[in-house]
């Protein structure tokens, strides 16, 4: 039997024309698609995770394969993080398990970039929201692509749910001019610099 039973799925598209300044050349896209899933932990302690990680697997490949669609393709992606939201009868580590599962898949999907995956989570009641950091997935220390975006479901997650999201973008801060690192000047394979 499964260990995922998913109750709604969400997908939010933030679309940035411009900052004040003049518009880019293109608009950065950043989206985030969640699921809200039933908790098989819930109100109990579990000293074994590591099933429910693995097969979460699967629903972080439909979620990171949803936002390439939706954002033009793999090639289009620049930016990405992860995040859960476990509901009060959770515990922080049945968000945890969100680390390996969504970030192994969004590598996947995307071919394998080096970078590490930024992640939050949070024990939280329904309709707890929270900002989700991103970065450049090919080299963590790209300033210009250090950005954010809400994730979060008005009725989610319930006590016994979880809300797992998965978040990519095409670029970096529209207007970005604080120096640094260039995503152009990156060298090396360790997804640092």
């Amino acid at each position: 039997m499964s260990l995922i039973e998913i109750r709604k799925r969400q997908l939010v598209i933030e679309t940035t024309f411009h900052e004040g300044g003049p518009p880019p050349m293109q608009p950065l896209r950043l989206a985030a698609a969640s699921a809200v899933i039933h908790n098989p932990y819930a109100g109990r302690y579990e000293p074994d995770l590591l099933p429910f990680m693995a097969e979460l697997r699967a629903l972080g490949i439909l979620l990171a394969t949803e936002l390439v669609e939706v954002l033009g393709g793999k090639e289009k992606i620049e930016v990405y993080s992860k995040a859960a939201i476990v509901g009060i009868n959770g515990e922080m580590e049945h968000g945890a398990v969100w680390h390996e599962a969504g970030g192994w898949a969004m590598r996947s999907v995307l071919g394998e970039p080096k970078a590490m995956v930024p992640a939050v989570k949070a024990v939280a009641s329904a309709g707890y929201r929270m900002m989700v950091p991103v970065h450049y997935i090919h080299a963590s220390y790209v300033r210009s692509h250090f950005n954010s975006i809400e994730v979060g479901i008005q009725d989610s997650p319930r006590p016994d749910e979880i809300l797992f999201a998965l978040v990519m973008g095409t670029g970096g801060r529209v207007h970005s001019r604080l120096g640094g690192l260039l995503k152009e000047n990156v060298v090396g394979n360790d997804g640092q610099r």
